[in-house]
């Protein structure tokens, strides 16, 4: 069965570490329902979801997305842009590494949430929480075992994935990536076809792909309508409260399938 990893909201959410948006305040009550509800969504879509060590002094935490990227049976631990998160990486590392082979990147500054992998192409988005030297770092260990690393400079977004994710096959047969073009240079992006997130909704190009489904924010109902015109099946799920946090869909979850 395909694992998703999750982890709990911390106590600390409501000091979280934000670049692009200004402090609100954040019910946590409220933001934990909605991971949970994020979580039943995995399981819907199939998935065996597996809540890494909660970390409570950690703000963050929830962010799992941030501290690996899972590349077949290989889990490269990042190296998060705040230095107040390296510590989740290693509770990230010890948890992973009875299930996968371990790789740890030694320098530079990498969040798993700059990322998107599609096929044997990983496009890295360069932002402020992600540096060349970081990047450089991945392309070795991802070029051991068989990827291409693309660099994306971006400077809009918290990371490359809240402006541009992939969406998976659309009924036609094409691999589909879901862009906020006012973010991120679609042009980077090979060999796909793109769907811009709708006008008004500069958010709504940040969806999960779990399996056969996507899972999607319901705040972005003509984004999620154009996914659906392209014959995709979205869940959608209320993640307003997390948004706060600067929270993405795919920064919640590291996806095994």
């Amino acid at each position: 069965m395909p694992t998703a990893f999750t982890r709990a909201v911390s106590p600390t959410f409501a000091d979280c570490e934000l670049t692009h948006l200004g402090r609100q305040p954040i019910d946590l009550d409220r933001a934990a329902a909605q991971h949970v509800a994020y979580e039943r969504a995995l399981e819907r879509a199939g998935f065996d979801v597996v809540r890494l060590p909660d970390l409570p002094t950690h703000a963050d935490g929830v962010f799992v997305e941030d501290t690996a990227v899972l590349l077949g049976n290989h889990a490269v631990i990042t190296r998060p842009g705040a230095p107040s998160r390296r510590p989740e990486a290693d509770s990230t590392a010890a948890a992973l590494a009875d299930r996968f082979e371990v790789h740890r990147l030694t320098r530079g500054r990498l969040d798993g949430g700059d990322v998107l992998t599609i096929g044997r192409k990983i496009y890295v988005g360069q932002s402020r929480r992600t540096n060349c030297a970081g990047i450089v770092n991945l392309a070795g260990v991802a070029g051991r075992l068989g990827y291409e690393v693309i660099e994306v400079p971006h400077d809009k977004c918290l990371h490359l994935k809240t402006g541009a994710t992939y969406a998976g096959v659309d009924d036609q047969g094409r691999d589909v990536v879901l862009v906020n073009p006012d973010w991120i240079d679609p042009n980077v992006f090979e060999d796909v076809f793109l769907v811009p997130s709708a006008p008004g909704e500069d958010f709504g190009a940040n969806a999960l792909k779990a399996g056969e489904r996507l899972i999607y924010p319901s705040a972005y109902p003509r984004t999620a309508e154009r996914l659906r015109t392209l014959g995709f099946t979205v869940d959608e799920v209320d993640i307003g409260e997390l948004e706060k946090a600067e929270a993405g869909l795919t920064c919640m979850s590291l996806i095994a399938d």
